[in-house]
């Protein structure tokens, strides 16, 4: 059995090559069950299973937001990969980047067919694990020259700034929020916050709001204005009960079933159209799908 280290994972990941891999993944036959959920306290436990022909997976994450305070990773994971069809161990690999990179990953495919081809303007929110994997995919799939990126405490921003290679872009903190917000063509937003930062009412016409962070019932990322103006899309179902950003304005009936246009593997198989028009406002809700971890498994797998 290969033990595959973050490390190796750096070395070998392209995002050039692992969006359109991802893009095509959606179209094959896949089980994913529906993830189990552990609250423990104010954590989370996750084990999120799938499989196909050849390759069957499980990823065991854990989410610990008050390891901010004690300067340790909020998320930490493993996933073990097994051959489908004799059930033998193929691989163990470090969860975590994996994480990072396949939701990143997730985030660009969706950008593809929700933001403006010329967006170049994008602004961060959160200063995670996932900031620099977010830029980065971002820039991949659309032509971002300008990047702000926002966060609770200064010295981590310029820690993400300094400490990452951020692909030659223009890369400045954001100081006043509301401008970035009204001025960006693309806002990524990754956080662990329960109340809403990304607020509709500074929202411009054509904008792309990705949302990350909420993977719970009580978080949220964007208010109803937000909400209620912008055309959703989500990377699976699961997302209609499992974070605040969905869950709270459809049991708040501020949305209704059908505000949300379609999944992720619904644009990506050409079953819905995305974007259209220059002023639509898009939203893209991702809360964490095991067809991407598997994915990501086989595409390092076959790499490594």
């Amino acid at each position: 059995m290969k033990n595959i280290t973050a490390q190796q994972i750096e070395t070998v990941f392209s995002y050039q090559e692992f969006v359109p891999f991802l893009a095509e993944y959606l179209s094959r036959k896949i089980e994913v069950p529906q993830r189990n959920h552990f609250d423990i306290g104010d954590n989370t436990l996750l084990l999120m299973p799938a499989w196909n022909d050849n390759y069957c997976g499980v990823k065991i994450a854990t989410a610990f937001p008050n390891n901010r305070k004690i300067n340790k990773p909020t998320i930490h994971a493993v996933y073990t990969l097994f051959n489908a069809k004799t059930g033998e161990p193929l691989a163990q690999m470090d969860g975590k980047i994996i994480t990072n990179k396949r939701t990143a990953a997730a985030s660009a495919l969706a950008s593809l067919y929700l933001s403006k081809k010329e967006s170049n303007n994008l602004l961060m929110m959160g200063n995670g694990a996932l900031c620099p994997e977010l830029i980065n995919a971002h820039a991949i799939v659309r032509p971002i020259k300008n990047v702000k990126i926002w966060g609770r405490n200064i010295d981590h921003v310029n820690k993400v700034i300094n400490e990452n290679n951020l692909e030659n872009l223009n890369v400045k903190i954001s100081e006043n929020i509301e401008k970035d917000i009204a001025e960006a063509d693309v806002i990524s937003c990754a956080t662990s916050s329960v109340k809403p930062i990304v607020l509709g009412k500074y929202i411009t016409p054509g904008t792309h709001v990705d949302l990350v962070g909420s993977y719970k019932p009580n978080m949220r990322e964007a208010d109803d204005v937000l909400i209620k103006k912008a055309s959703i899309y989500i990377d699976n179902i699961s997302a209609k009960h499992e974070c605040g950003d969905i869950f709270i304005p459809l049991k708040n009936k501020i949305i209704n079933e059908d505000s949300i246009k379609g999944t992720l593997e619904e644009l990506a198989t050409k079953k819905i159209n995305g974007r259209i028009s220059q002023k639509e406002i898009t939203l893209f809700k991702s809360v964490g799908f095991a067809l991407e971890d598997l994915a990501a498994a086989e595409y390092l797998f076959q790499k490594i």
